[in-house]
């Protein structure tokens, strides 16, 4: 694994622990994840999903509630809905994007959507295609190449554990119609949920 992915668990470890203590579900996604996967150098971004719910705080109370010591700062841009989590142990510094459920990912962070990887829970590859499949819908450019590359990875390495009734079909048939590479896959997966 690269020092930069190491670098990066850290801090979502540091951040989840954090997090967990103070009983607030969360789940992290970004290359991060298409990098602790395949064992992969090119490692530049990380999202950290919290779950708000009716009887709750908004996320990003609940993080800043929850971020103690002296490892992490929090800013939040009052212009936007945007949270960033700075992690200061390392150097440089690393920053981890806070999204609210519901408008990154899914509304609910629970077993059926997140996966535990080397003890932090990301979301799980049905949750990673379809939220990197909606930030791409926000983009004024369309998807990057990189986002391209991560759902790629998952398509071909995960197909069979993906779940077709998480994955926008529109969304995804506009994807595979730019990416061709993930047309096996993608049939592969509507293939099994046809039978």
């Amino acid at each position: 694994m690269s020092d930069e992915t190491c670098r990066l668990l850290d801090a979502a470890g540091a951040l989840s622990q954090l997090l967990v203590a103070n009983r607030v579900p969360h789940a992290f996604y970004g290359s991060v994840f298409t990098a602790v996967l395949a064992n992969s150098p090119r490692c530049d971004e990380i999202y950290c999903i919290v779950e708000g719910g009716r009887n709750q705080s908004h996320p990003f109370r609940r993080v800043r509630d929850a971020i103690t010591g002296d490892d992490f700062s929090v800013t939040l841009s009052p212009y936007t809905t945007r949270m960033l989590v700075t992690y200061r142990r390392p150097i440089p510094a690393i920053e981890i994007e806070i999204l609210p459920s519901g408008e990154a990912g899914p509304r609910h962070l629970d077993t059926f959507t997140i996966i535990n990887i080397q003890g932090i829970p990301f979301l799980n590859f049905s949750e990673f295609i379809r939220a990197k499949l909606k930030v791409s819908q926000y983009r004024c450019s369309g998807m990057s190449a990189r986002d391209a590359q991560d759902i790629s990875l998952i398509l071909s390495r995960y197909w069979n554990r993906i779940d077709i009734n998480r994955i926008p079909e529109q969304d995804m048939n506009h994807f595979v119609a730019r990416n061709n590479a993930s047309q096996p896959w993608w049939s592969a997966i509507k293939r099994k949920y046809d039978s």
